[in-house]
């Protein structure tokens, strides 16, 4: 049996080393020439780390991820704190703390699992095609391999994904605009061992802690599409929008490093059920392109690689059988992730104010048990986290 997976992201290495675990010969396909992970860090929620966990990598994953202890949300005006509440009964219902990791250095940690010299860099795929014997993948370099089976996690603009439907799918401007990037920890902005948001006007400000004494941050913005925007003026762009906001976001905002800031549009994509057609599968943010509002999008990913290998288990010699069990088990699960976080944006920026100013005003009397209930919600249900019978 040989796999080709297009794409070495963190679902398409997770998905590498998964098949690898079970005897599978994987080819890794990847169009860029060099290691350079999209945004700054990702919150590896607890059905994240224990697919980690699984894959083999509990203890680097402990040693990348940040400190986690409290959550809490303060007025964006006023500095004041709505709430604040330990995580420690999230981590004790899902049996496993979550981690936020530098992205860089999670993929670097898959990207070592793996095997660096495995991966084929600097190959992009033009064309994938399904046959009775094979599935075969053409680049831009003309050259042509084939596999058993083609697994397509080439990201939010998929080539795979076209092939697979059909047809081309068109992704869904959330309306906002997310800054992130990476800030030294300062008590200023908040503790170093917090998930620290501030919140007014349907906009965001949060710092989590991630390895080494550092914060992820990242600011919302709700403008329209497409708008000009030159790198390196992200310290005068969060001024604006955020003028008259608490000291502790001015500190963050003159803290950053407007040159390695990301400025990223936020899209989705409609969930859809067919992941499938012949030999070809997706996986990851070509089958279920999310907004980060509910921190699923790579979790979800992960989830999908081992779903993938306990389908090769179950179907050892029958390509067709294990992609069509892979494609039952995931597609309603990533699916709800993908509505969960949708309906978490809507409300977080204010597409209807009154609801938004109603989440205000809940989360000044929050005690932590319904944030924790709906993180739970959305950890549950996965390969390793099954929704208690």
């Amino acid at each position: 049996m040989k796999v080709a997976i297009i794409g070495a992201g963190m679902g398409g290495l997770s998905a590498a080393i998964a098949l690898r675990q079970i005897g599978i010969e994987t080819a890794v396909y990847e169009r860029v020439t060099e290691n350079k992970p999209v945004g700054a860090a990702i919150s590896v929620w607890s059905n994240g780390v224990k697919c980690l966990n699984y894959l083999g990598l509990r203890e680097e994953t402990e040693r990348l991820g940040g400190m986690l202890e409290t959550m809490s949300y303060i007025d964006g005006h006023t500095g004041e704190t709505m709430c604040r509440f330990s995580m420690q009964p999230l981590i004790e219902e899902v049996g496993q703390r979550p981690y936020p990791i530098a992205r860089a250095e999670l993929q670097m940690m898959l990207m070592r699992a793996y095997g660096l010299d495995d991966i084929n860099f600097g190959r992009k795929m033009v064309g994938v095609s399904d046959g009775p014997d094979a599935a075969t993948v053409t680049f831009a370099d003309g050259s042509v391999v084939t596999a058993d089976a083609v697994i397509g996690a080439d990201g939010a603009s998929s080539i795979t994904r076209e092939y697979v439907l059909g047809t081309p799918a068109t992704r869904r401007y959330a309306g906002y605009v997310n800054f992130n990037g990476l800030v030294h920890t300062d008590e200023a902005i908040g503790s170093a061992t917090e998930w620290t948001t501030y919140v007014a006007d349907g906009k965001r400000v949060s710092v989590m802690p991630v390895s080494d004494g550092r914060f992820y941050f990242f600011f919302d913005v709700v403008v329209e599409q497409g708008l000009p925007y030159r790198r390196g003026t992200a310290r005068e762009v969060l001024r604006e929008h955020f003028a008259g906001w608490a000291p502790g976001v001015q500190t963050l905002i003159e803290a950053l490093d407007p040159e390695t800031t990301n400025r990223v549009e936020i899209l989705d994509l409609d969930p859809f059920d067919t992941w499938v057609k012949g030999r070809v599968a997706l996986l990851g943010d070509a089958a279920h392109n999310t907004t980060p509002d509910i921190g699923q999008g790579g979790c979800s990913a992960m989830e999908d690689a081992i779903a993938l290998q306990w389908a090769f288990k179950d179907h050892p010699d029958d390509v067709h059988a294990a992609l069509a069990a892979y494609q039952a088990a995931r597609t309603e699960r990533a699916g709800d992730l993908v509505l969960r976080a949708r309906k978490r944006c809507d409300v977080t920026h204010a597409k209807d104010p009154e609801l938004t100013a109603r989440w205000y005003d809940e989360l000044r009397t929050e005690d932590g048990t319904n944030v924790i209930r709906g993180i739970v919600g959305n950890i549950l249900g996965g390969p390793l986290t099954p929704v208690p019978s």
